[in-house]
């Protein structure tokens, strides 16, 4: 049913032939409405979706897509939380040596009396941080009366009596020569990223969505609440990598399930929706950070909601589409009509009986196709360059608004109230611009702001400001774009693994601007920025709109086998004037309304008065 109504409805929005010739030079014969009814039949002549017939039976948005799009919502939620807690857990702090030795022959001395006799002083009198005095067998009018000159550095620890929070630089002691840089950090979370978005692609289409999910969840709970218990930095550091590799295994895993089990725009709202809620778990995981005393204390509170996540081993589904494609057919039947039960309809059995199994070269499909398939390996080659020039200018200008001195809370908190309504704007903009469009605007505008932002002077601190927010508003909305564009794009066989390769280029491009920061060369993220920006606008003009298109399943669903029919007709030999174009248009129609029919999914809507006027007028118009 869903190909004979997107057909009438690309019938219907056509002039009679009569009404072409009356809009003169209006628009050409060969008009962009042509254009598109002909990709449209080069689409479904090219990928005969009996899966998207059977959900118009099962429910395009019923209560089980409904219950789908909400279970998304709290790891989503969560992900957030566990990608960006690293930024509140190095507050600075003033390290002084603890020189409690003093205590043994002054055991009633206070904390400020025992860092008056025992550390140095600068010469502003302030206490000297990293030095102290050295230890002697004097009684303690002694020291008073004489003072102690011999410095050395710290020998027992350090104390931190200016701090207000337990951080990781006052937990594990990381002062003194033993700093250190925040960036490793993140590079080590970005590494994880990368391991994740390649292993965890794999396992997906490999294993499936719904064990992925489960798996990357497990592991969230492992690895990301049990961050709280870690003993040593080197150990934390080990668990933020792994937590990351469960936050993209989760975005994968969902992503490809969600994509596979909702159809058209509904899907494109589940992922807007989805990204708002990882935009509002930035801003609940700010207040927490600010209200909680204890890093240990973050980890605790914000990940405990991971753990009645466990109940999606029953209540997650499987994806049906990966189900066929994998060979398993009856399971992927149970599975639409459970689906089919909770939205309360019926599925007839002469329509699951047209679901078939794929071929032996579907079935063998593997990641060396990324290589070895041209359209594939062109189609990820373009997807990679803009996933890169993303994750490359929005690690830029969040490494810009943190030099110019923002407050830490303030920085966080601002772009993740702005970022809902950058990705609620993707609503209206997906339905007037579509997807490539759409994509096209947000990143150039996005680039813009980084390079405004990267080359005006810091003494203009509250318009870099601005601009910077405004590029990150920008940029929030081209990831949600790119996460709807990119699954729609990707085959069914290889969706997930797609992901995780283009995954790579985001990691990659935050690597990359972490590097050239760290190199304190100011033209070189400029250029970064520009260059990486201006491959990925250049090709991604070249991608195919996925609007309203039925989801490749297969390599041969994204390969064109033969010249497009618009090429065909556009013909000089074949086509010689308006009437000649309009007959062939209507002839490729009744050639698909008949295929149809004979595929047995036509109903009695097919003879209405359009299709006798389509045929009526061909026959008409035939002989000449």
């Amino acid at each position: 049913m869903a190909k004979e109504n997107s057909l009438k409805i690309e019938f219907k929005s056509h002039p009679h032939p009569r009404n072409l010739h009356q809009h003169g030079g209006a628009e050409s014969p060969r008009s962009c409405s042509l254009d598109i009814l002909l990709q449209r039949l080069r689409a479904i002549d090219a990928q005969d979706d009996k899966f998207a017939n059977i959900m118009d039976v099962v429910g395009e948005f019923g209560t089980f897509q409904r219950r789908l799009v909400a279970l998304n919502f709290i790891p989503t939620f969560l992900a957030s939380f566990f990608m960006f807690a690293d930024i509140f857990l190095f507050t600075p702090q003033k390290p002084y040596c603890n020189t409690s030795w003093i205590l043994a022959v002054g055991s009633n001395l206070t904390e400020a009396e025992q860092m008056n006799l025992t550390l140095p002083r600068a010469p502003n009198g302030s206490f000297l941080t990293c030095l102290m005095y050295m230890p002697v067998e004097w009684n303690l009018d002694s020291i008073i009366q004489f003072g102690l000159n011999h410095t050395d550095s710290c020998q027992n620890g350090w104390i931190y009596p200016e701090a207000k929070r337990r951080s990781l630089i006052n937990e594990f002691d990381l002062v003194c020569g033993e700093e250190t840089n925040k960036e490793i950090v993140h590079t080590m979370f970005l590494s994880g990223l990368l391991t994740g978005a390649f292993l965890f692609g794999f396992i997906t289409d490999k294993l499936g969505r719904y064990p992925t999910i489960l798996l990357s969840l497990l592991e969230l709970v492992i690895f990301g609440f049990g961050t709280a218990f870690v003993s040593s930095f080197n150990q934390y550091i080990f668990f933020r990598f792994c937590a990351s590799q469960a936050v993209v295994g989760y975005a994968i895993g969902s992503s490809a399930l969600l994509t596979e089990w909702l159809m058209g725009m509904h899907r494109a709202y589940a992922f807007i929706l989805g990204h708002c809620f990882f935009a509002m778990g930035v801003v609940f995981l700010t207040g927490l950070a600010y209200s909680l005393p204890h890093w240990r204390l973050l980890f605790l509170l914000g990940g405990t909601p991971i753990f009645p996540l466990i109940c999606y081993i029953w209540i997650l589904p499987e994806s049906p589409r990966w189900l066929i494609m994998k060979g398993k057919l009856e399971e992927a039947k149970q599975m639409l009509c459970y689906a089919a039960g909770v939205n309360k309809k019926t599925i007839p059995l002469s329509l699951l009986d047209k679901l078939q199994l794929p071929g032996k070269k579907v079935a063998s499909a593997s990641i060396l196709d990324f290589y070895s398939n041209k359209d594939l390996r062109k189609l990820t080659l373009v997807m990679c360059s803009v996933w890169f020039a993303v994750g490359c200018n929005y690690y830029m200008l969040s490494l810009k608004i943190k030099e110019l001195g923002v407050d830490t809370y303030l920085t966080q908190l601002i772009p993740g109230i702005m970022e809902v309504p950058a990705r609620l704007c993707c609503i209206f903009l997906i339905e007037q611009l579509k997807r490539r469009r759409t994509l096209i605007v947000a990143l150039f505008q996005g680039a813009i702001m980084c390079f405004l932002s990267l080359t005006l002077p810091s003494e203009l601190k509250s318009l870099v400001v601005l601009i910077t927010l405004l590029g990150e508003f920008n940029l929030a909305a081209s990831i949600t774009i790119f996460y709807i564009y990119a699954s729609e794009l990707l085959p069914t066989v290889l969706r997930a693994t797609g992901l995780g390769l283009v995954s790579l280029a985001w990691a990659a491009g935050g690597i990359s601007s972490l590097t050239l920061v760290s190199q304190n060369v100011a033209i070189l993220p400029i250029v970064l920025c520009c260059l990486s920006a201006s491959v990925a606008l250049f090709s991604c003009s070249s991608l195919p709109e996925t609007h309203d298109q039925p989801l490749p399943d297969s390599l041969e669903h994204i390969t064109p086998h033969t010249r497009s029919i618009s090429e065909e007709l556009s013909n000089e030999d074949v086509l010689s004037d308006d009437v000649t174009e309009e007959a062939a248009k209507n002839t490729i129609l009744n050639a698909r309304l008949t295929s149809i029919g004979h595929d047995g999914l036509s109903s009695p809507s097919l003879h209405s008065e359009e299709e006798k006027e389509a045929r009526r007028r061909t026959e008409h118009q035939a002989p000449a």
